[in-house]
């Protein structure tokens, strides 16, 4: 009898878990006001190549405003710590272009593939920039002094 009713508690009680998640909906993206703002990106990957450790960390995204209206970027956010976008707080005026400036952390040895999302005014979905690159290690030269001896110099340098 104990097992009876333990196993129709545990029925009930999958039952009303079941039942009580609200399905996912869709969430369509905003629509696209065909007289708004629209940005034309000079490019969606932000390419640093193969660099050394430490090295330059800026590279910039050149962009138009290609609407009949004001472009506005309300976010742009790095899929990581590592990647920080830097964009413009003021309006783009439709003819006007701008720069968003992309720093990602050279400090960090390897290859990296990243994204920065871009949310804008424009509607639809999101503009998305692709990082990528290789930062090879540093090669740090070792020197030894010419009047010690070591392995390198075993007669001292005299």
């Amino acid at each position: 009898m104990k097992r009876i009713l333990f196993t129709l508690t545990l029925l009930a009680g999958f039952a009303a878990f079941g039942f009580s998640q609200n399905p996912i909906k869709d969430v369509a993206p905003p629509p696209v006001n065909e007289n708004g703002p629209v940005m034309e990106l000079e490019s969606t990957v932000v390419d640093y190549g193969t660099i050394a450790q430490n090295s330059e960390p800026l590279r910039k995204v050149s962009f138009t405003n290609t609407g009949r209206e004001p472009l506005v970027i309300s976010n742009a956010r790095g899929s990581c710590g590592c990647t920080v976008p830097t964009w413009p707080k003021e309006p783009i005026m439709p003819g006007e272009s701008a720069d968003i400036e992309v720093r990602y952390a050279t400090n960090r040895v390897g290859p990296f593939n990243k994204k920065i999302t871009l949310t804008t005014n424009e509607g639809g979905d999101p503009k998305v920039l692709k990082v990528t690159g290789t930062v090879l290690k540093e090669e740090v030269e070792e020197s030894v002094p010419a009047g010690e001896p070591s392995m390198l110099n075993p007669g001292g340098g005299k």
